[in-house]
């Protein structure tokens, strides 16, 4: 990967093309970018997109007029709620997950486009991003049996870790052809920058000239599309890499679990450890786990989560080892008979102080 990145910025430079894809931005390089993910993950086509969060409030601006009505999952993602703000139109959430609240909504839903003569957009998630659970893509495509609606996926934690080869959650549910719109980003299994979207060939041209946030920006620089076109192959020729991911996911859980640890119902390689504790000591507690233990996690407290709840997560990747699911398995036995002692109640050291104050030392 970084070879191709690395080549692809000395043949390019960081600023090729110029443009953005309507005028200047366009190359065979996107086109064949654009042509590769499509058929990998199941669709007639595929748009490129600068970046995901920027890419999934645009992609709900292009699809909805006034007319339109929106049903969408309670726990959806921070850019598909921002995308909704852009709405005109009536939206209605339903729980986290809960079927029988979506068939409600639809409900509602369905009575407003009928008077309007607009139609109904389902959003939802193929891995939430927090807990690590699935959207019931499958249940909810099953509903278009009752509903008249389209359905639209955000599967950034799903490409490339769910399903057969890594096509994603709809592929794991095998409801592929059953969502109508799928959005991916790079910036996970990937491990870049930009994103995709995914359809039948009539409504990617739709997006394609229609975008605003595309047809007025600049086009996707070259190394990140020569990068991404070596991303995928290794995702697509290299199943070796998703079977030791889920290897070092299953040792993971399994032993958060056996050691007594909460972690939900995760259904995916996204693990979140659950803890009690407030704003403070959630911070004392990643920075001991940086600076002393030199293992690195994301932290989620209030007013993300209600007040004495702390979300430590953790996500494995391919290059991981056993060694290293043990060792953080340790790391997190200690660092909660410190949570529970009280310890990080105290105030911590500056580490970036102790760390100068070391330095300037041994320079003298």
């Amino acid at each position: 990967m970084r070879k191709a990145d690395a080549e692809g910025a000395a043949q390019f430079g960081m600023a090729a093309p110029m443009g953005a894809r309507m005028m200047s931005g366009q190359t065979k390089y996107h086109e064949q970018l654009e042509r590769e993910l499509a058929a990998f993950v199941g669709k007639e086509d595929a748009f490129m997109l600068n970046y995901g969060y920027q890419g999934m409030v645009s992609i709900i601006d292009c699809l909805l007029t006034p007319r339109d009505v929106v049903v969408y999952d309670a726990e959806a993602h921070a850019c598909i709620i921002d995308g909704l703000r852009m709405h005109k139109g009536k939206r209605f959430v339903f729980g986290h997950n809960d079927m029988d609240s979506l068939r409600k909504q639809l409900g509602h839903a369905t009575a407003v486009a009928e008077a309007n003569g607009g139609g109904i957009l389902v959003i939802t998630e193929g891995v939430f991003g927090m807990k690590g659970d699935l959207g019931k893509l499958d249940e909810i495509v099953a509903l278009k049996s009752e509903f008249s609606f389209r359905l639209l996926v955000d599967d950034a934690h799903g490409f490339g870790t769910m399903g057969p080869g890594g096509k994603g959650t709809a592929a794991h549910f095998g409801v592929t052809e059953g969502v109508d719109v799928l959005f991916n980003t790079f910036a996970k299994s990937m491990a870049g920058i930009g994103a995709f979207v995914a359809s039948h060939k009539w409504l990617v041209d739709l997006f394609r000239y229609n975008m605003r946030s595309q047809t007025y920006a600049k086009s996707l620089p070259m190394p990140m599309v020569i990068g991404a076109l070596k991303r995928l192959d290794l995702i697509r020729n290299h199943p070796e890499y998703q079977e030791k991911l889920w290897e070092i996911t299953r040792a993971l859980q399994g032993g958060f679990r056996e050691r007594g640890f909460e972690i939900g119902g995760t259904l995916s390689p996204v693990t979140p450890v659950y803890m009690k504790g407030g704003v403070e000591e959630a911070t004392n507690l990643v920075v001991d786990l940086r600076e002393n233990y030199s293992l690195f996690c994301s932290v989620v407290v209030y007013p993300v989560i209600p007040k004495g709840e702390i979300i430590l997560r953790i996500i494995p990747t391919a290059v991981h080892t056993l060694e290293d699911v043990n060792y953080t398995l340790d790391c997190f036995s200690k660092i909660r008979e410190k949570l529970l002692a009280g310890e990080y109640q105290k105030p911590m050291p500056n580490m970036s102080d102790m760390k100068y104050e070391a330095d300037l030392a041994a320079a003298k």
